[in-house]
């Protein structure tokens, strides 16, 4: 009996170090959830381009309210997505509308182009756009900001323009 007693807590001491101990750290310490960065990040040296950075997140938010341009200057902007989710659950994008345009009545249109990236098609009240992305992506575009004004940028995902929308102010 004492054979059989010493056999089973050494198997249950052996069982317990090897599920308990011995774990790996260094897996756990280089994981990231966020995407590394891509050359369509980088900034450019040209002080002549407007480098703009978006952040959007799982929380229908971007990092900024506002960016800003020269009229005329080239302007290359950046969209990352540092969230988790998927781009058909909380897909975001970049759109930059020309003024006058009525915010309500344009994500009207855009929710229903879904296979466009929520752009409606042959759409006149846009300036630019990004395409429509999930956690972890990044997409950038280049465009030569317009003239002098106060534009609005929104996400036109659905729903997502009430809170994610912003000025795009060009000096």
């Amino acid at each position: 009996m004492r054979i059989v007693k010493g056999v089973f807590t050494l198997f249950i001491a052996v069982s317990l170090l090897v599920s308990c101990g011995g774990e790996n750290k260094k897996d756990k310490e280089n994981f990231s959830y966020e995407s590394k960065s891509t050359t369509s990040e980088k900034e450019t040296d040209d002080p002549n381009v407007a480098n703009i950075v978006l952040v959007g997140d799982d929380l229908m938010k971007f990092d900024k309210t506002e960016i800003k341009a020269k009229s005329g200057q080239k302007v290359k902007l950046t969209l990352r997505h540092k969230g988790k989710m998927d781009v058909h659950v909380m897909g975001h994008n970049v759109v930059i509308l020309k003024k006058g345009v009525d915010i309500t009545t344009f994500a009207g249109k855009a929710a229903l182009a879904r296979d466009n990236n929520y752009i409606p098609v042959n759409s006149q009240d846009i300036i630019a756009f990004t395409k429509t992305i999930g956690g972890g992506q990044i997409t950038s575009i280049e465009f030569v900001a317009p003239a002098s004004g106060a534009y609005d940028f929104i996400c036109s995902f659905p729903g997502h323009y009430a809170l994610m929308k912003g000025k795009f102010i060009v000096e």
